[in-house]
C-alpha cells in the first residue's frame, strides 16, 4: 500500500495524548506564539488545525478571541475537553487537510511543523486548499515549521536536542531519505519519571515549496520569519513562521 493509504491521522494523538501535556509543557515559546498569532488574528475567529490539547487554543481564548479547531485524534480532544474552557472551543474532528466548516476565518494556523505530518505531496496542497476555502478576504494561514539541517546528517541520519528544561530533555532521531524526501524520526524523551519514546514518519518540504503550494492553492507569501518573534529568515535559521494571504489580498 502507498503511505496515502496506509496513513491515520488520529495515530499520533492516540499513541502520546495521555502524556502530550508532561512531555511538551517545556515548548519554550508558546507564550510568544500566542501574542505574535494574536496580533494577526485582530479580532478574530481563529482556526487551529491539529489542535490537540490546547497549548495554543486556550491561551488564544483566554485572550478573548473566538477559537475553532480541527484535530483527528478523540483522544487528544479528550484531553482538551479535561481542561477549564477546553469544552468552550468547537472542534472538528478530522484530518486537517479534509473538513469543511461554513465559518470563514480571520486566521487558520498550523503550528509545530504538523505540515510534514501529512504524507504525501498532494496532502499537503489539499492542506493549503482547503485552509484557503476557509480564510475571509483579509485572512491569512501561518505555517510554522522546522527547518532539515542537511549538514547534520550522516549516512543519513542525525541526532538534535530539540528542547530542554531542569527536569527533562528530549532528543530527536532521524532517518531521512533524500529521494523520496521522507523523514522518519523517533523522539527520546528523558526525565526523572523515566525515558518515553514516540516516533512517526514525516515527508518533508522546504519552504519554497510550501509557497509554490500556497500558490496553486491561491495563496502567496506575505511575511516569512525566523520564529514567533518576527526575527528575520536567515541563513542560519532553525525553522520559518511563513503567513500567506489570498492572492486577491496582495494585489
Amino acid at each position: 500500500m502507498s503511505d496515502a493509504e496506509t496513513y491515520d491521522p488520529s495515530a499520533y494523538g492516540r499513541d502520546i495524548a495521555g502524556d502530550y501535556d508532561d512531555l511538551y509543557g517545556a515548548i519554550p515559546d508558546t507564550d510568544v506564539a500566542v501574542a505574535c498569532l494574536a496580533a494577526l488574528a485582530g479580532e478574530g475567529p481563529v482556526l487551529e488545525l491539529g489542535v490537540g490539547t490546547g497549548r495554543l487554543a486556550l491561551p488564544l481564548a483566554a485572550r478573548g478571541l473566538e477559537v475553532h479547531g480541527v484535530e483527528a485524534s478523540e483522544e487528544m480532544l479528550g484531553e482538551l475537553r479535561r481542561k477549564p474552557g477546553g469544552a468552550e472551543i468547537p472542534v472538528h474532528v478530522s484530518s486537517f487537510d479534509d473538513y469543511a466548516l461554513e465559518q470563514r476565518f480571520a486566521l487558520v494556523v498550523l503550528a509545530l511543523h504538523t505540515i510534514y505530518g501529512l504524507p504525501t505531496q498532494e496532502r499537503q496542497v489539499r492542506c493549503f486548499e482547503t485552509a484557503a476555502r476557509h480564510l475571509r478576504p483579509s485572512g491569512a494561514f501561518v505555517i510554522e515549521a522546522s527547518l532539515l539541517d542537511i549538514g547534520a546528517f550522516r549516512a543519513g541520519q542525525a541526532v538534535r536536542p530539540r528542547f530542554t528544561s531542569a527536569g527533562q530533555v528530549e532528543l530527536q532521531v532521524h532517518r531521512y531519505d533524500p529521494v523520496s524526501q521522507h523523514l522518519d524520526w523517533t523522539n527520546v524523551h528523558l526525565s526523572d519519571a523515566g525515558v518515553r519514546l514516540n516516533s512517526g514518519r514525516n515527508l518533508y518540504a522546504s519552504p519554497h515549496e510550501l509557497d509554490l503550494m500556497a500558490r496553486i492553492a491561491g495563496l502567496r507569501l506575505r511575511e516569512r520569519w525566523g520564529g514567533w518573534s518576527r526575527e528575520p529568515f536567515r541563513a542560519d535559521s532553525t525553522r520559518h513562521v511563513s503567513v500567506y494571504a489570498p492572492s486577491g489580498a496582495l494585489t
